[in-house]
C-alpha cells in the first residue's frame, strides 16, 4: 500500500493475538493509544468490531474524523482508514498480529497517508511515531 508518509511501528506484547486483537478492535479503548477521545459510530456488519464498524476521534481542538474497518481476521489483521473528516488524504492503517515463541503477540503497525497542506503529513507521522508506542504499552500487557 503506497503512501507519501508512512508511519511504521512494532510492539510486542505478553498477551497472546486474541486478546490483543480484542482490544484492538474495541473503539472505545483506544483513546490512550492514540491520544484521543474515541466513540462508536456504527458496528460492523457481522461483528460489533469487525468491518464495516465505525469510531470517531478527536484530538484536542482539532476537528474529529472518522475511521472504518475495512478487513479483519481475529487474532491475525485489522486494516482501516479515515473516511471521513480528516485534512489527511489516502490514509489507511494496517495491524498485523503474529504470535511470539513465548505465547505472546508481535503487533506490525503500519499506517501511510499524505495531506493537503505541505508538511502536514510530517507533523502528523512525528506525533503518530511518538504516541503509538506508548499508547500500545497501556492498551494490555
Amino acid at each position: 500500500m503506497p503512501a507519501p508518509v508512512r508511519v511504521d511501528i512494532t510492539h510486542v506484547f505478553t498477551s497472546d493475538p486474541q486478546t490483543v486483537f480484542d482490544a484492538l478492535g474495541e473503539h472505545e479503548r483506544l483513546g490512550d493509544v492514540f491520544g484521543a477521545s474515541v466513540s462508536r459510530v456504527r458496528d460492523g456488519d457481522e461483528s460489533r468490531n469487525g468491518v464495516g464498524s465505525v469510531r470517531r476521534l478527536k484530538i484536542g481542538p482539532l476537528p474529529s474524523f472518522e475511521e472504518t474497518v475495512t478487513e479483519a481476521e481475529p487474532g491475525r489483521l485489522i486494516c482501516y482508514r479515515i473516511t471521513k473528516g480528516s485534512p489527511l488524504t489516502g490514509h489507511w492503517g494496517e495491524q498485523r498480529l503474529q504470535p511470539t515463541a513465548d505465547g505472546g503477540t508481535r503487533l506490525e503497525y503500519r499506517i501511510g497517508f499524505d495531506a493537503r497542506l505541505p508538511g502536514v503529513a510530517r507533523i502528523v507521522a512525528t506525533a503518530l511515531g511518538r504516541r503509538l508506542p506508548q499508547g500500545l504499552s497501556r492498551l494490555v500487557p
